[in-house]
């Protein structure tokens, strides 16, 4: 190759090449510059926000620091004149037995199961009774002899006395003194005899009676109407009279209608219930269940020294027989209440003992000793310490102290007087 012609590697580039090249290096450098002016402008700008609103939120809880705390409150209003008192009870049946066998004997047949109704005096099972029924043929036996050997002892009697009247009518000297005296003595033991002979049958009579009554036993009868609770026995069973310990029952009965129920009233409303007899309203359930009227009927007139209670009987007539024993229901009793203020529960404080603050027009808090009367979980009824009128705090802080200055939120007024306020 000739040495004035150069190599292919020492050729020079175009020149609108360079030309690109320094284009796209100067964009580049400004781009990369604007996007750092960008970027710090950013941070100065997010700084600078960041510690406005730092300032702006120390600004305002040194305000909200500064400015009394709020606290709701209400007024003390008059407790109403009858009070509500709720309690549990539990429905009992008028009359609940249980019948026992009278007799000893094999169960033959039963007629009635449970849930039925039944009158007094119906049959309600059969027994046999085969030893019962030798013991009276028995005694029916005995006392047939003893009726003969009366008739017996009545002819001997009629005998000796007729002999003695004719010797004691014999003339002096035909019969002797002796045996005057002798026919005498047979005559007062033949009597004696027939006495003793009828005594005899008035006691194997007596046996009669008796094992005839018990037959009668061999009919299991209620005792009186109601319904049949419980039955305890099948037929063939062997049944033994009595109703001691291991003794179980046939039958068990209950009467409800009308029904009794029973509630424990503590000692703090006792006395209104000795006082005065008030209606009851009692309640199945929910207040949407069925409700019955009653009145309290009698109390124990005594403390329970353990659950310090006052039992309370209600009667409710219980025409639809919808009651049954056993049921837990709510007595509603509205009692005479006596002359105080009441406040919601959640206006009592314990410092230990029971408080309330009461907020002045100054909006200044002072706490009062109260006493409470009556506290149904909702609202307390204060004795003494309150006065109508009284704004009270509700769930007042522990850092509140008496005499320090609040700002009070009266929820007794109403949205009208908030708005134009």
């Amino acid at each position: 190759m000739p040495a004035d012609h150069p190599r292919p590697n020492d050729e020079q580039p175009p020149k609108n090449m360079l030309d690109y090249d320094f284009r796209t290096g100067s964009r580049m450098s400004i781009l990369a510059l604007v996007l750092a002016g960008v970027l710090v402008a950013g941070f100065f700008y997010v700084n600078a926000e960041r510690r406005y609103k730092s300032n702006k939120l120390a600004a305002t809880t040194r305000e909200e620091m500064s400015r009394p705390p709020p606290v709701d409150v209400v007024t003390a209003k008059p407790s109403p004149l009858a009070k509500r008192l709720v309690l549990p009870g539990e429905t009992a049946a008028w009359h609940d037995s249980k019948i026992y066998a009278r007799v000893n004997g094999y169960v033959k047949k039963w007629l009635v199961d449970i849930g039925d109704r039944v009158s007094d005096g119906q049959v309600l099972a059969l027994i046999e009774t085969p030893e019962l029924d030798a013991q009276l043929q028995a005694a029916r036996a005995k006392l047939s002899a003893a009726d003969a050997e009366v008739n017996v002892k009545q002819a001997k009697d009629d005998f000796a006395k007729s002999t003695y009247e004719r010797w004691r009518g014999s003339p002096e000297g035909v019969v002797s003194e002796q045996e005057r005296e002798s026919k005498k003595a047979a005559a007062i033991a033949a009597e004696s005899e027939l006495i003793a002979a009828k005594a005899q049958v008035t006691l194997d009579k007596a046996d009669v009676d008796r094992l005839t009554s018990l037959t009668e036993f061999k009919q299991v009868k209620a005792p009186f109407g109601g319904t049949i609770v419980e039955r305890d026995i099948d037929i063939g069973d062997l049944v033994t009279a009595g109703s001691g310990s291991g003794m179980s029952a046939l039958f068990r009965v209950a009467q409800n209608r009308p029904m009794r129920v029973f509630v424990n009233v503590p000692q703090s409303a006792a006395d209104d219930l000795l006082t005065d007899a008030p209606e009851a309203d009692i309640a199945i359930g929910s207040d949407a269940g069925p409700h019955y009227e009653g009145k309290v009927s009698r109390t124990s007139r005594a403390i329970n020294p353990r659950s310090r209670t006052l039992r309370v009987e209600v009667d409710i007539p219980n025409a639809d027989s919808r009651l049954v024993p056993g049921m837990y229901v709510e007595a509603r009793f509205s009692l005479k209440n006596a002359i105080g203020v009441q406040i919601p529960a959640a206006a009592l404080s314990f410092r230990p003992s029971p408080q309330v603050a009461v907020v002045d027009n100054g909006n200044v808090v002072e706490f009062r000793d109260v006493k409470i009367g009556v506290d149904d979980g909702n609202v307390v009824q204060i004795e003494s310490g309150l006065k109508e009128g009284d704004r009270v705090a509700l769930n007042l802080s522990s850092q509140i102290v008496s005499g320090m200055k609040v700002e009070a939120h009266d929820l007794d007024a109403s949205p009208r007087e908030d708005k134009g306020s």
